[in-house]
């Protein structure tokens, strides 16, 4: 009892990149401050875009700004304290500020599951009954949908991670890893954690599996109905609607599916596929977007004409 009181009181130490040389973890600084800093201007840039432009003001750029919000909050519950230990080589966190950090990770991680799940329908709905589309998909509808969601990740992840931290942690306190995430800390505790395994995965099962099911099943029907399509050029525009939502969803669901489907481990592949979803995925998804959407390219281009007239004025 004494052990875990001790733990209470005086919280954690993560790892981070400790394993590695000082020159390494500078360079490792350098290229993560960079990348946070694009996810978060990227991000930022697509939501003014999508929010100042009336002609978006549709439901799948609804849902868009709704993840580039995520994508910003999602970044930076871990990339600034990371980006601390990696300067300062501070690797204490206090054991609230591990639990804060825990719960709004998973938290903001399940929201973009969620979501992307949703954004696959909207799709499917789009193209496979676009006579219904604006009914099912009306504006009442995709707020109600979208707050939905949130109050679901906000309400279950509370609980998963509350029944984590009630756990007795009277073994060593390094955390091995550069944020607090269960499967590193489940391992501190010095109780059999068992059942929290399981619960661990029921829970990936229905934040990862089963959305990712929904998009699959989606994209199949989707693609069904593309190939029906009797026009080239009908087949190309449902296809690019479709492309970077695709891509984001092979990004995301790539990486945390192989990072959390899987029996802990304890590898050192936790890093780097935490890496891929915390600060690689956010900063790309903007650019994918960006890049592929026509619509949102040409009202990026509007926008910068009317600040270069307002400048010559």
């Amino acid at each position: 009892m004494a052990l875990e009181n001790q733990t209470l009181a005086s919280g954690f130490i993560l790892l981070g990149f400790s394993d590695f040389s000082l020159q390494v973890q500078q360079i490792i600084f350098v290229l993560l401050l960079l990348i946070y800093t694009l996810a978060v201007m990227g991000n930022l840039l697509v939501f003014t875009i999508l929010t100042v432009d009336p002609s978006l003001h549709t439901p799948m750029y609804f849902f868009l700004r709704n993840l580039s919000v995520l994508e910003i909050c999602f970044t930076t519950v871990t990339a600034p304290r990371t980006l601390v230990i990696l300067l300062t080589e501070d690797r204490s966190i206090s054991f609230f500020g591990c639990a804060l950090q825990m719960y709004f990770f998973f938290f903001f991680g399940s929201e973009e599951c969620v979501l992307l799940g949703i954004m696959a329908y909207d799709r499917y709905v789009a193209i496979c009954n676009p006579l219904r589309y604006s009914t099912v998909m009306s504006n009442k509808r995709c707020v109600h949908m979208a707050v939905g969601s949130w109050i679901m990740c906000v309400v279950l992840q509370f609980g998963q991670v509350t029944f984590i931290l009630s756990l007795p942690y009277c073994r060593s306190k390094v955390i091995h890893h550069f944020f607090c995430d269960v499967p590193p800390v489940l391992r501190l505790s010095c109780t059999d954690t068992y059942f929290n395994d399981i619960v661990r995965l029921l829970t990936a099962v229905l934040f990862l599996l089963i959305p990712f099911l929904v998009i699959l099943s989606s994209y199949i029907y989707i693609i069904s109905t593309v190939l029906r399509m009797p026009s080239k050029d009908r087949r190309s525009k449902a296809f690019s609607t479709c492309s970077s939502h695709l891509a984001v969803v092979t990004l995301f669901f790539g990486t945390t599916m192989l990072a959390y489907l899987q029996p802990d481990t304890g590898s050192a592949d936790e890093r780097f596929f935490a890496i891929c979803y915390c600060f690689i995925n956010p900063m790309l998804n903007p650019l994918i977007y960006s890049l592929r959407s026509k619509e949102v390219k040409g009202a990026l281009r509007r926008r910068i004409w009317e600040k270069r007239s307002l400048f010559r004025m």
